[in-house]
């Protein structure tokens, strides 16, 4: 396979630090050399590479803009390079590093007592010990505020029941932070060691899409949760700041899907040839590639003012809600029109671009839908909630 060369029509890489591009190059020859030559039959085998964690956690991608307790400490312009990298490889693997670091490792450093986040945040920034997520429910995706699941005192713990779906990493996981609701019916957080009795977790199988990935449906049948495990913060804020970290992540991961995607379909056009030229000699592909091109630089530029305003401090939910919606909706485009390009070739495993496809698909659709972040933009916009 020809070496991945980076779409930069616009110079971007000059309004990058040395820094940046230092970590950006090494996540990206960590994804060149370890993950793209494997990710394929792992796919096809519907199973996640476990043997890709130590290398991730050696990188510091694990909780990578943390600080202390292990972690790495980078800025978020640094981490959401780090996204786009390990997603140009595949978007299962960003979402095991989304989850651990944005939406596990996040809440107990954010909202979690000094002994939860010594307790935890080491072994998972090391790949020890890994997390998962639990908010969404069968019933209630997009309207987590309906979640059935409870937890209510006893004495100096919380008796945790109810389930869990679509959760990612759910039985690769040593714990699980689980959103429930209490007895006033506020919504809470706890973290829970999955080894707790009446806790248990079931594969879900038969995917097409994100299949080197572990997703799953989580059980708690009268699970003991001691006290000292809930988290400092109370109602939707709570998962939802969680779910910005992640979107903010995933903004940029879909800009490395894209550019697999389009370096793949340009190599293969300029070598196909079909009535004694190559494929991009012809107008139509030509016009194809540019438009795509010019899509990929208008996500990079606006995620990288993204990425400015979060080292600021000053990135604002509709900011993250605007990136994450143009950028996968526009990537999953530019993943059909590239499978389209390369013809049949584009259905195999040989090939990223149906992998990358497939998989943009759940990417589309997890972290809040594409409609329901058109709608947090167009209540900033107009003023005016239209969940309801």
């Amino acid at each position: 396979m020809k070496a991945f060369e980076e779409l930069d029509l616009m110079n971007l890489d000059a309004s990058l630090t040395e820094q940046e591009r230092m970590i950006r190059n090494t996540v990206r020859t960590f994804v060149d050399k370890e993950i793209i030559p494997v990710i394929g039959e792992f796919y096809d085998r519907g199973e996640f590479p476990k043997s890709l964690i130590p290398g991730l956690a050696k990188l510091g991608v694990l909780g990578a803009s943390l600080e202390g307790y292990g972690c790495a400490g980078m800025s978020p312009t640094e981490y959401g390079l780090i996204m786009q990298e390990i997603e140009r490889g595949d978007s299962g693997i960003r979402s095991f590093a989304s989850v651990q670091g944005a939406l596990c490792m996040y809440p107990i450093h954010a909202y979690g007592s000094e002994d939860l986040k010594k307790s935890y945040l080491p072994k998972m920034a090391t790949g020890e010990w890994i997390g998962c997520f639990g908010l969404t429910e069968a019933d209630f995706g997009s309207n987590p505020g309906g979640m059935r699941t409870t937890a209510k005192i006893q004495g100096d713990h919380y008796i945790l029941n109810g389930s869990k779906m679509w959760i990612t990493n759910g039985n690769l996981a040593k714990l699980a932070i689980v959103w429930a609701k209490d007895e006033s019916g506020a919504i809470m957080g706890l973290v829970v060691d999955t080894d707790l009795p009446g806790f248990s977790a079931r594969v879900i199988e038969k995917k097409f899409s994100l299949r080197a990935s572990v997703t799953s449906e989580l059980f708690f049948d009268d699970v003991k949760v001691p006290g000292t495990h809930v988290l400092n913060i109370k109602g939707l804020k709570g998962p939802f700041s969680c779910l910005n970290q992640a979107r903010f992540g995933i903004a940029w991961g879909a800009i490395g899907a894209a550019q697999a995607c389009f370096d793949e379909a340009l190599n293969y056009a300029k070598t196909r040839i079909q009535f004694d030229k190559p494929l991009a000699a012809y107008q139509l592909v030509q016009a194809k590639l540019a438009n795509i091109a010019t899509e990929i630089t208008k996500m990079q530029w606006m995620t990288l003012q993204l990425g400015r305003l979060k080292d600021a401090g000053l990135a604002q939910p509709h900011q993250i809600s605007l990136c994450k919606m143009n950028n996968v909706s526009t990537a999953l485009d530019i993943a059909r029109t590239c499978r389209d390009i390369l013809g049949a070739s584009g259905i195999t495993y040989e090939y990223q671009v149906g992998r990358h496809m497939l998989n943009l698909e759940s990417v589309n659709t997890y972290e809040g839908t594409e409609d329901i972040h058109r709608l947090i933009v167009g209540e900033k916009i107009t003023g005016i909630s239209a969940y309801r």
